[in-house]
């Protein structure tokens, strides 16, 4: 069974020459790193990493530098993506029921027996990935720097502490995997039922929220980011991706959470409306 794209032609071009081309600007955009990575035999100090998933214009220079720190480091052949749930269909923490996944740069393998590993805290579920695009938009950057790599796509929908901090022990003990934590950070503005306070703008209230976000994040203390999303009221999509990649992380070793480039919707396009891109990486 395959699962097709959903954000094609959406969050990414559906053109596989004009999808090459995207992901290159990325890399080159005065916001990406400024370069074209090559995959290399790395020394492996990336224990996981926190990645944007949102339209490629707005968010994809931040992903770029993930990517290619990632391709510096070495890449593993398995990689386990950790999205939320945006339509709120399927199991609260959800494999895939698919085989394989697709997107205009190719298919994409999904590694059933790395999935079979964390078959006591999470559930195939066809519903949950059908038409969520926080996991798929991460998938062809991965193409970009690889040909044979297998996926292991995680869906969740309930981010609470206890559940990410059960995820991440199960993910912990998966071994030459990379983890990833796809999430987009504060959500401001009509649009996103989240209005800054009167006289404040949508992008410097995204931006107050998300060094808070951040600052906790770089604690490395998974209890105290989670802790600081609820009680700031943070509108960050999938805080409890990131609370299980960094739990899993420090358990395989990563002391610190490196933060490689921040940036807006709003630095892109100035609106009312104002979305936060955090990318970073546990060593």
């Amino acid at each position: 069974m395959m699962r097709k794209p959903v954000a094609a032609g959406r969050f990414y071009s559906g053109s596989t020459r004009e999808l090459r081309q995207q992901i290159e600007d990325c890399f080159l955009d005065q916001r990406g790193p400024g370069f074209l990575p090559e995959v290399a035999a790395g020394p492996g100090d990336i224990k996981g990493c926190v990645v944007p998933h949102a339209g490629y214009p707005f968010s994809g220079p931040m992903a770029a530098h993930v990517y290619a720190a990632v391709a510096q480091d070495g890449l593993p052949d398995t990689v386990v993506i950790v999205g939320p749930n945006h339509t709120g269909y399927g199991a609260p923490v959800a494999l895939a029921a698919q085989a394989t996944w697709t997107t205009p740069l190719g298919d994409v393998p999904v590694n059933r027996e790395v999935e079979n590993k964390l078959a006591s805290v999470a559930h195939p579920d066809k519903i949950a990935h059908l038409y969520e695009h926080s996991i798929e938009v991460q998938l062809p950057f991965l193409q970009y720097l690889s040909r044979s790599f297998s996926l292991v796509p995680v869906c969740l929908a309930r981010q609470d502490y206890e559940t990410a901090a059960e995820l991440g022990t199960a993910l912990a003990e998966l071994e030459d995997v990379l983890l990833i934590a796809s999430t987009d950070f504060s959500h401001v503005g009509m649009g996103y039922g989240e209005m800054p306070p009167p006289g404040t703008s949508a992008k410097t209230w995204a931006e107050q929220q998300d060094k808070k976000a951040l600052a906790a994040l770089q604690s490395m203390d998974v209890r105290r980011f989670v802790n600081t999303v609820e009680e700031h009221g943070i509108s960050m999509c999938g805080y409890g991706c990131v609370a299980a990649v960094m739990a899993a992380a420090k358990k395989r070793g990563a002391r610190e959470a490196r933060l490689l480039s921040y940036s807006t919707s709003c630095d892109v396009y100035p609106a009312d409306s104002c979305v936060g891109y955090g990318a970073l990486v546990f060593r």
